[in-house]
């Protein structure tokens, strides 16, 4: 009986440590994905059986849980204004590419990101404003949960036209330029549902949304670069960066988290416990074989 619980001892490290490799697999694949956050697979052991005088058998391992480290990523200096990286614990919070100017979306339906590589989109039609936006349509959202909108054109002394947005500052407020018919110059700030002023107060302003979590890494991760919020991470809320702890980088990015020296060493290890376990079925199978021979 005790070789052949041996066996399926073992059987349970081959399947473990087989998933096991998968996870670094995954983590090396991603090692040049912005704003990825690497996983650690945590073990865990089975059942025990008692075996009298207080003793107990274990029956091999497990997988307790799929872990992702949420530790802050190097950034990477680009030249793209709109590239943008966050500074803290938050997150980038994003509409579906559905979402529509004017609608706020709910922070619990809304997705999150670290990964800032975002675009000026197309309007829906001539005249509508430019949505800021991921390569795959995903709408960043402002403070108030709203898709960010920058108008085409705003009318002062003259009606000016949008050339492109120049910064967007450490507590995520969007500045644009303008210029009017002549090319004179004229400053625009962001302040939401697709408008922007030339002299606006602090409070008219509206930033560029910035996502906060109980328990980040609870988050689901959806695939291409989206979390989505679970039970147990919490309900999210959407602020402002505060310029201070939190704050919002432009013309940067947050590399992956994954270490690759880390990870090899890690590889070795698994692809070492994997051979073990094999080696520990390979014996039981000798040691079976054994009482076996002791009948010729």
């Amino acid at each position: 009986m005790s070789i052949t619980s041996a066996m399926f001892s073992g059987v349970s490290g081959l399947l473990a440590n087989a998933e096991g490799i998968n996870v670094v697999g995954n983590n090396l694949a991603n090692v040049n994905t912005v704003g990825f956050k690497y996983n650690r697979m945590l073990f865990a052991d089975m059942m025990y059986v008692d075996v009298g005088n207080g003793s107990q058998l274990g029956r091999g391992t497990q997988i307790q849980k799929i872990d992702t480290v949420m530790g802050q990523g190097a950034f990477e200096s680009t030249e793209v204004v709109t590239d943008l990286a966050i500074q803290g614990e938050g997150f980038f919070a994003l509409g579906t590419p559905a979402a529509v100017a004017g609608t706020a979306v709910d922070p619990e339906n809304a997705y999150y990101t670290r990964a800032g590589t975002f675009r000026l989109g197309a309007e829906a039609t001539a005249g509508d404003p430019l949505p800021l936006q991921t390569p795959t349509g995903y709408k960043v959202l402002d403070e108030d949960g709203l898709p960010i909108m920058i108008p085409q054109t705003f009318t002062g002394a003259a009606t000016f036209t949008l050339q492109k947005i120049t910064s967007v500052e450490n507590n995520g407020t969007i500045v644009c330029l303008y210029a009017d018919a002549t090319g004179a110059p004229r400053t625009g700030y962001y302040t939401g549902n697709g408008t922007v002023d030339d002299d606006p107060t602090d409070a008219q302003l509206k930033k560029v949304g910035y996502g906060t979590v109980n328990n980040p890494p609870a988050l689901s991760k959806e695939g291409g670069n989206l979390f989505k919020s679970t039970p147990t991470s919490g309900t999210p809320t959407i602020g402002r960066a505060n310029g201070n702890n939190s704050k919002i980088f432009s013309n940067s990015l947050e590399q992956s988290n994954v270490d690759m020296a880390a990870q090899f060493v890690k590889m070795i290890l698994t692809q070492r416990a994997y051979s073990a376990n094999s080696k520990t079925i390979t014996t039981a199978d000798e040691m079976t074989q054994e009482v076996l021979n002791l009948k010729r």
